[in-house]
């Protein structure tokens, strides 16, 4: 089944309903889902038109809007694959992304067709168009109007390759994540259940997943104003008045994103009570930004979502129901509480061998690996969307691994469950202090850090043979901050506690450590 069979679903059930609220040139800007299926049926016909065949990738260089889910949908609809990277990660980085899956066709902004002067990748690819001002040597993309629509939709197995995207590479050669359309699928299932998507609702979303799962449940994407590449910088103003304006039910969104927003409000004592829930998601949710969201979002149900690119989502957990022992235990270096799994995974703790391969193994091996109630290990799943591995199997060996012929996912996170069957993340495996007095998980002394007031963000590494706590604070924050850190930390043998002005982090969600860059900036 093609994936842009449920996506167009509700263009017939509900055609006039809005699919998609964004802000364009300045002012809102809606489509229905009817308006959306004919968008996307031009887009094929434009692509099919210029020699783009089922198979052909399609790279997509455009911010999360209308034009971007026709071109997506279109792409779906002439069974072509839609390629989507960082450019931020840097041009390197687009050569060997290119270099894995050539694509067919490029559709970009103007502002991004200008990377092809430096970019021999982008040059090579045959078709090129544009979104936006004329480009030379360049179709524009306002031609799908002259279009007829493509009616028909590419018949394809579920193992047919759908969307493409990939890894940053930070730590090597980027791995491609490709998704097929059967994985498409069974990922907005399980979005829809633990989302609780329900046709007409309004839903304020920055992540893109999560609006292909609207579309597919006929909820209305209302996509956050702003530079979504840069959720940490971004401009709460226009959003707060999105918010107001069309009043969505439920926000989807990463942490700094929400950050930025919470933050505003509460210097200016605005509440947001139009929302009635919040998951947030995409990077380590900490228990201060919950309650930070709490302050300006009173009646919203807050859930902190934990997933990945190759699982999404993985577990869950409710502010509400993290109880004061819970609290205590993150302040007392027990690590983060990512809660339930999701019923439609299957989640186990190993015995942590991050670095080498694992398996195969019968159940009764690996049930060998499986650590006690309460130990430490390495986190693995599995489930009907888990991505099974990447593509030409580039890092399979290292993150894969099989079980009487079910495939597993090694997430590269640590943790444990607790008796109540709940994840408590410590950071990543590679992460990890391994000295003469032990083993010390970064999350344990981070999550611990951060409910000190005043502390943004802290990352514990080790540093010319030193455990190092490097923090950065809020601006206005008691100068003898780190010196309570400091002190509530101190079970953690700790040997230095710094102050930056900023940590590095991760250039897609802005809330990920980086560690290897704060090394960098720390030296030798």
């Amino acid at each position: 089944m093609n994936i842009a069979q449920i996506l167009c679903l509700h263009a017939e059930k509900r055609p006039d309903a809005t699919a998609i609220l964004d802000f364009h040139h300045g002012r809102d800007r809606s489509i229905s889902f009817a308006g959306l299926a004919l968008e996307s049926s031009r887009a094929a016909a434009l692509l099919k038109s210029k020699g783009v065949e089922a198979g052909d990738a399609v790279l997509i260089f455009h911010p999360m809007s209308a034009e971007l889910y026709a071109a997506l949908i279109g792409s779906f609809r002439l069974g072509a694959i839609p390629m989507f990277l960082d450019p931020s990660s840097g041009r390197e980085h687009m050569e060997r992304c290119c270099k894995m899956w050539p694509p067919k066709a490029l559709l970009a902004s103007t502002k991004v067709h200008l990377l092809r002067f430096v970019s021999p990748a982008l040059r090579a690819i045959p078709v090129k168009l544009a979104i936006g001002p004329p480009c030379p040597a360049t179709d524009s993309w306002s031609s799908t109007r002259n279009v007829p629509p493509l009616k028909e939709l590419f018949d394809c197995a579920a193992d047919s390759p759908a969307l493409i995207t990939f890894t940053s590479g930070s730590t090597g050669m980027p791995k491609a994540a490709v998704r097929t359309h059967g994985f498409l699928l069974e990922q907005h299932r399980v979005l829809a259940q633990n989302l609780g998507l329900t046709p007409g609702d309004v839903d304020l979303t920055t992540l893109p997943i999560f609006v292909i799962a609207n579309l597919g449940s006929g909820v209305c994407s209302l996509i956050a104003a702003g530079d979504l590449k840069s959720p940490g910088a971004i401009e709460p103003a226009p959003i707060v008045r999105q918010i107001q304006t069309h009043k969505p039910k439920r926000a989807v969104a990463s942490p700094a994103f929400l950050e930025r927003l919470a933050d505003f409000c509460a210097v200016r004592q605005l509440k947001l009570p139009e929302l009635e829930n919040v998951f947030v998601g995409g990077a380590p949710v900490f228990p201060n930004l919950l309650r930070k969201i709490h302050g300006v979002a009173p009646k919203a149900a807050i859930t902190a979502l934990y997933g990945s690119t190759e699982a999404e989502p993985i577990a869950e957990a409710a502010y509400s129901e993290m109880q004061p022992p819970d609290l205590d235990a993150m302040v007392a270096g027990r690590g983060l509480l990512a809660g339930l799994s999701v019923p439609q995974i299957r989640l186990s703790v190993i015995q942590n061998g991050w670095g080498a391969p694992l398996g195969p193994f019968t159940a009764s091996g690996f049930e060998s690996l499986r650590v006690s109630v309460g130990e430490p290990g390495e986190i693995v799943v599995s489930g009907a969307h888990v991505l099974p591995g990447y593509l030409h199997a580039c890092g399979d060996a290292e993150t894969k691994f099989d079980v009487d012929g079910v495939r597993w996912h090694r997430t590269g996170d640590a943790g444990y469950l607790d008796e109540r069957g709940r994840l408590w993340l410590l950071g990543r495996c590679e992460a990890l202090i391994h000295d003469s007095r032990g083993v010390l998980y970064p999350f344990s002394v981070e999550c611990a850090a951060m409910q000190i007031p005043g502390v943004r963000r802290a990352a514990l590494i080790a540093h010319v043979g030193r455990r190092l706590l490097a923090l950065e604070l809020h601006k206005g924050a008691n100068p003898d901050t780190a010196s309570h850190v400091r002190e509530a930390i101190c079970w953690a043998e700790v040997e230095s506690v710094i102050v930056l002005k900023k940590i590095p982090v991760d250039k897609r969600h802005n809330s990920k450590v980086n560690y290897m860059e704060l090394r960098r900036v720390l030296g030798h």
